[in-house]
C-alpha cells in the first residue's frame, strides 16, 4: 500500500479539487494586503500627531506683555484682601492676535467658556492648541476672574500661567493656546 498525501490515511481523490472558503486570485490578495497595511499605518500616524499637538507647549505670545495694575491674584487673595475687583459694567473680551481670532469680541455675561468645542460661547476652532474645554471667564462678588480647566497647553494672563481663578480687570491679555485676548469695556 502507498503512503498517501491525506491527514486521514484515505487516498485523495485525483477528481475533486481541494476544498477552500474562496479562490481570490494572488494579485487581489497582495493588492489587498497592502491597502490594510498602508490604512493601518495612517491610522498610527494620526494617532501619533493627535498625541504631539496636545502634548506640545505653545510659545507665550510675542504680543508685548502689559503687567496689569496690581498683580493677579487668585480668588482666595481677593476674599482675604478685598483690593482687586473689576469695575462694574459691561465687559468684551476682543481677539488680538492670531488674524482668524483679531477683531472678534465676545461680550463678558455671568460665565462663559472658552474652548473647541462647539457649545463654547468663545469658540477657537481654528486654534489647535486650544482644549475643547480650555477655560472660563466669569464674576464672582462684583469681580471678573479667568480659570484654566485643566487643559493641555495652559491659559496665560499676561504672560503668567493661570493655575488658579485669577482676578481679571481692562487692559488685561489672556492666553488660550495661540489665541491672544484682551479684556475691553464695551
Amino acid at each position: 500500500m502507498t503512503v498517501t498525501g491525506s491527514l486521514s490515511g484515505l487516498p485523495r481523490s485525483s477528481s475533486r479539487p481541494a476544498r477552500s472558503a474562496r479562490n481570490v486570485p494572488d494579485p487581489v490578495q497582495a493588492l489587498l494586503k497592502y491597502v490594510l497595511l498602508a490604512l493601518l499605518y495612517l491610522f498610527m500616524l494620526r494617532v501619533i500627531r493627535a498625541v504631539w499637538v496636545e502634548t506640545r507647549q505653545p510659545a507665550p505670545s510675542s504680543q508685548p506683555q502689559q503687567q496689569p495694575s496690581g498683580s493677579p491674584l487668585s480668588y482666595e487673595a481677593t476674599q482675604l484682601h478685598g483690593t482687586v475687583k473689576a469695575p462694574p459694567g459691561p465687559e468684551k473680551l476682543v481677539g488680538v492676535s492670531p488674524a482668524g481670532v483679531k477683531g472678534r469680541e465676545f461680550p463678558l455675561g455671568a460665565e462663559l467658556t472658552v474652548g473647541r468645542a462647539p457649545g463654547c460661547a468663545v469658540l477657537l476652532d481654528g486654534d489647535s492648541f486650544v482644549s475643547q474645554l480650555h477655560a472660563r471667564v466669569f464674576r464672582r462678588d462684583g469681580g471678573l476672574f479667568v480659570e484654566d480647566l485643566g487643559s493641555t497647553n495652559g491659559t496665560f494672563l499676561n504672560g503668567v500661567k493661570v493655575t488658579a481663578p485669577v482676578s481679571i480687570v481692562k487692559g488685561d491679555k489672556i492666553q488660550f493656546g495661540k489665541s491672544v485676548l484682551e479684556v475691553r469695556k464695551s
